[in-house]
């Protein structure tokens, strides 16, 4: 089995590493060989946080490496640009389509570039963006973005809707787990 490269994606605070604390487990669960890594940069400032997921059959590193990966989960558009780089040719980027203005753009030095998706696409880049802060309201924390996305990426993988379930159930404290059960189910169908 080809080895599969998750790259997550976001600015601190949106729950990068409990997304890739989530799928490790599931692909665990799975028995599948996995591989995590971090890299929190500024993380606690807001600035740019990425890990890495790596599952197969067997896995030698953590580290994804420009071309290689399957699928980029983007947590804000800008952070979707940032490394599509990374992006293999087959691969999709599964984005929020949330914009978080970043320093330069808050001190007034920049503009946000409002045309990224369309910027991806253009680039060749298979691009699914959905409203993942309207859907983690919906479920009853806007801190649920990260699991309504990984609803949105279940449905790229055979894994069950149970398996899925179960690795969340295993990662989430319980007094949290049915409204993130509500997030991912809303991400999944959306």
């Amino acid at each position: 089995m080809k080895t599969t490269n998750i790259m997550i994606v976001g600015v601190g605070g949106q729950g990068t590493l409990l997304a890739s604390k989530v799928l490790g487990q599931l692909f665990l669960n799975e028995q599948y060989d996995v591989k995590v890594s971090e890299v929190h940069g500024m993380s606690q400032r807001g600035g740019s946080v990425v890990t890495y997921v790596r599952f197969g059959e067997t896995c030698h590193s953590p580290v994804i490496c420009e071309g290689e990966a399957d699928f980029i989960l983007s947590f804000e558009k800008l952070e979707a640009a940032r490394y599509i780089r990374c992006l293999s040719p087959s691969g999709i980027v599964l984005t929020n389509d949330q914009e978080i203005a970043p320093m330069p753009v808050i001190t007034g030095a920049a503009e946000y570039p409002h045309e990224i998706l369309q910027d991806l696409s253009a680039l060749g880049a298979r691009v699914v963006s959905l409203d993942a802060l309207a859907l983690a309201r919906q479920a009853g924390s806007v801190k649920a973005v990260n699991i309504v996305l990984l609803g949105k990426l279940s449905t790229f993988f055979t894994f069950s809707e149970e398996a899925w379930l179960a690795a969340l159930e295993a990662v989430i404290p319980k007094k949290l787990f049915e409204m993130n059960r509500t997030a991912f189910l809303l991400g999944r169908s959306a």
